[in-house]
């Protein structure tokens, strides 16, 4: 990470750890979060901005400390991704494969990984499915119910492990694990919502109900027909993003919710009924958050931070190929953020292109997850 504070990678930045700063300044003033002062992300994620404010430091200071932070879930997520390559019983060389492409991946997608939280919970998520792989599923079940609650993706990864444990271990242990992530969800969630209903719902509703963002697929393929044939379009700056509003958006983001539920239904369907092995497991849990990735009406280049330790866990011809598919998209993210990004809000068809063939690399590297695989010819 530390290439990253050089040269291009400090062009143009766009630094979440503005907002960030305040809330653990905030919080390190004794100010209760939701009560006393709005917060848009859910409760799990305030460690992630709290811990780099005591001692009250300057902006300056806390970003330092911040990167910090997310350095050490970034080494806890390589931990994890060799214990459960060592679960998986890869060789030396997939191994050592998987674990050097997580590593060069930030200097691939650039700035972003510095300034967001979203190592926090994809180092959760590795986490939980290398403890599931490695015969601590509840622990690795309470680590999914942690990164729930830091942030919303990891429940995709829960439909395919409960079933993995229901298989592997029995229902018993299966309904334990699953109580074992309410459980600490709730540890988590309640007490803010006991202290500060309303604005935890806030929180909530805040994210849920956002418009068609401006970097989803819908809005790509609409920025795609404003320039190929004059399709009027209306930009609004809300939620903290820039989204397209109208009828015709609204309508596409309706579609991609409704596309999305239907990929995650019919990929958890497909993980429990094929064998329950835990290349499957790794394979479909990397499916089920790509899609949560590609097929949403939010899609932030943070969100490709999630896919970076699950990727390259995948076996064979089908993980290599998703490997580079991956690597393409962060590639082509930095192409445009966050050096053009308000070239694309303000419509310049490069920047637009570029993301629309991000966005479809996406769904490319969804396909390739879960295709299925080609049966060997007889002899």
């Amino acid at each position: 990470m530390t290439l990253l504070h050089w040269g291009w990678y400090q062009h143009d930045l766009i630094l979440d750890t503005v907002e960030y700063h305040r809330y653990g300044m905030a919080m390190a003033s004794g100010h209760v979060p939701y009560r006393d002062f709005s917060v848009e992300y859910p409760p799990g994620a305030l460690p992630a901005f709290g811990l780099p404010a005591i001692g009250n430091p300057s902006f300056s200071l806390y970003n330092r400390e911040f990167q910090i932070l997310m350095a050490l879930c970034g080494v806890g997520a390589l931990a994890a991704m060799s214990v459960a390559l060592r679960e998986l019983g890869a060789t030396a060389e997939r191994a050592a494969g998987a674990l050097c492409f997580f590593a060069l991946t930030p200097l691939v997608l650039g700035s972003v990984i510095l300034y967001r939280y979203d190592l926090w919970p994809a180092f959760l998520t590795v986490a939980g499915i290398a403890a599931v792989l490695s015969r601590r599923e509840r622990l690795g079940f309470a680590s999914l119910g942690l990164g729930i609650a830091a942030k919303a993706f990891p429940a995709v990864v829960v439909p395919p492990a409960f079933v993995y444990v229901w298989r592997t271990r029995g229902r018993r242990e299966a309904l334990l694990c699953l109580g074992a992530a309410v459980a600490v969800l709730a540890v988590v969630v309640v007490p803010f919502l006991a202290l500060a209903p309303d604005g935890v719902w806030d929180s909530i509703v805040r994210q849920t109900t956002r418009p068609l963002q401006l970097e989803s697929l819908g809005s790509a393929l609409l920025l795609a027909a404003h320039h190929v044939g004059g399709l009027a379009l209306t930009l609004d700056s809300s939620r903290g993003s820039q989204n397209l509003i109208g009828s015709l958006p609204h309508a596409f983001g309706a579609a991609s919710s409704a596309l999305l539920a239907v990929a995650l239904v019919g990929i958890w369907v497909a993980a429990a009924r094929g064998p329950a092995t835990p290349e499957r497991l790794v394979r479909w849990s990397a499916a089920s958050v790509t899609a949560f990735v590609a097929l949403g009406k939010v899609l932030s280049p943070q969100f490709l931070i999630w896919l970076l330790p699950l990727v390259p866990l995948v076996r064979g011809r089908r993980g290599l190929a998703a490997s580079a598919l991956l690597g393409l998209a962060l590639l082509l993210t930095q192409v445009w953020f966050p050096i053009r990004y308000f070239d694309l809000v303000a419509f310049e068809p490069f920047p637009s292109w570029v993301l629309l063939a991000r966005d479809l690399v996406l769904v490319a590297l969804l396909v390739v997850l879960t295709a299925p695989a080609r049966e060997s010819p007889r002899s």
